[in-house]
């Protein structure tokens, strides 16, 4: 059994969102970034975007995804 793998809360809310959507295959990560801006979720798109989360988001998909811990103020 493997680990979820973390990412920040808003990204994960676009990912769900996309998911929810049906309008891509979540493989596709491009497709999922142009979803996501275009519900308006601005994070998620630029996170999926970002070249250092590209093996994170392929990992995720996979494994699951769950939202990284807010510090505590």
């Amino acid at each position: 059994m493997s680990d979820k793998i973390k990412i920040p809360a808003e990204a994960l809310k676009g990912l769900e969102a996309v998911r929810l959507s049906g309008r891509s295959n979540m493989l596709d990560r491009p497709a999922v970034a142009a979803i996501a801006l275009e519900l308006g979720h601005v994070d998620a798109a630029i996170w999926l975007t970002d070249k250092d989360n590209f093996k994170t988001y392929a990992q995720g998909i996979f494994q699951g995804f769950m939202a990284e811990e807010s510090p505590t103020p």
